[in-house]
């Protein structure tokens, strides 16, 4: 991959741009913290060539909803479930939009 290819990718909310050092630093967290979210199969980071964990915007969003519920005092095993049963809400709903707006009928176009 060249430069220009990742310079690109960084709007891709999905491309790995951040190290766990950073990731911390926006999530004003600790490692640690990102860790265990990492071992409770919350977010899976990718890895470098090197083995070091790299993040994406959209990880770094779970990361942060999960933080905030940890902050709240929910233990850190039951805010990843909870984030986890959010997102397959969210996931749940989008879809039954989509199909709402599927079996709609079709309104026939005026001549």
């Amino acid at each position: 991959m060249t430069a220009d290819d990742t310079f690109g990718r960084l709007d891709d909310d999905d491309y790995p741009a951040y190290t766990m050092g950073r990731a911390a630093e926006m999530l004003n967290t600790t490692q640690g913290f990102l860790r265990s979210i990492g071992e409770a199969r919350l977010i899976t980071p990718l890895r470098s060539a090197g083995g070091h964990r790299r993040y994406s915007r959209y990880q770094l969003r779970i990361a942060a909803r999960a933080r905030e519920l940890v902050d709240g005092g929910t233990p850190i095993e039951a805010a990843c479930r909870i984030v986890i049963l959010e997102n397959q809400l969210q996931e749940a709903q989008r879809l039954n939009t989509e199909h709402h707006r599927a079996a709609e009928p079709s309104t026939p176009m005026a001549a």
